[in-house]
């Protein structure tokens, strides 16, 4: 079983330096992956959370990280699509794939937070398709230096932006626990990172069987990997509970501002490794 640590940059910490601190602490400890979060603006559950303390740029820090660490696994849990425009993702993306040797894992999300979409472009009601479209053109500059795409939002023929990632596919997980999700993530995911425990992962893996099978898809192709809690694997049993409910990889994040608590469930998760 694969872990992942996920990085606190939502949790208002006043000084981003530990976040980084973090990821080096956690490639030095033998942990697979690291993640950030995303959102842009502090309101809803976030401002609820935050208030006015920061919320840092998940590309931003995850770069840094990059820098930092030689081996760890590069990954967005999860970019929110309809708050970024899929033609410069394209290229940040694929520029961190070729600075980090080839380590980015692109979750992405279609977003649950209203109030967000209010305040930027894409209404909340066209989130899902607007996500389809993003995909589609990020794919198609992904995997070609000159790039068609003639789509309802976005329309452009032999379009030239590069550089095109070191990893070919460059892999997108798809987070999200319900039916649109696991059916985008079956659709054109190499990964589907839904938020549930492992009965809840169990109850869902039959239906998301059916989902590939019908799209001639094998189990074998596709990672999947909740985020979690590190209250979710007090101990090696619960780890072992999500391998046998279905679950590849966990992608483990805390639930604090506290650092000295942060580190803790840093702690929590390197044992797993270990073990």
């Amino acid at each position: 079983m694969k872990l992942g640590f996920v990085l606190p940059n939502n949790w208002g910490l006043p000084d981003p330096a530990p976040l980084i601190d973090l990821a080096v602490e956690a490639e030095e400890r033998g942990i697979d992956s690291v993640w950030v979060n995303h959102h842009v603006v502090n309101v809803g559950y976030i401002e609820e959370r935050l208030d006015t303390r920061p919320y840092y740029d998940a590309l931003t820090v995850l770069t840094w990280a990059a820098a930092r660490t030689e081996r760890v696994k590069l990954g967005t849990s999860v970019l929110v699509l309809p708050y970024l425009h899929p033609i410069v993702l394209a290229k940040t993306l694929a520029t961190l794939d070729q600075l980090s040797g080839g380590r980015v894992i692109a979750g992405v999300g279609v977003g649950s937070l209203p109030e967000e979409n209010a305040v930027l472009t894409v209404g909340y009601g066209d989130r899902g398709p607007s996500s389809d479209e993003a995909i589609e053109v990020m794919r198609a500059l992904w995997s070609s230096p000159v790039a068609d795409h003639d789509g309802e939002r976005f329309s452009f023929a032999a379009l030239k932006t590069g550089p095109q990632p070191v990893q070919s596919p460059l892999p997108l997980w798809v987070g999200g626990s319900g039916g649109p999700a696991q059916r985008r993530a079956a659709r054109v995911g190499q990964g589907w990172h839904p938020m549930c425990s492992a009965a809840g992962l169990a109850r869902r893996m039959p239906g998301f069987r059916e989902i590939l099978d019908a799209l001639g898809r094998t189990r074998d192709s596709i990672v999947i990997a909740p985020r979690i809690s590190t209250g979710q694997i007090p101990d090696p049993g619960a780890v072992e509970a999500f391998r046998e409910a279905g679950a590849d990889e966990l992608i483990v994040g805390t639930t604090s501002d506290d650092l000295a608590e942060i580190r803790q469930g840093l702690a929590l998760v390197a044992a797993n490794v270990d073990r």
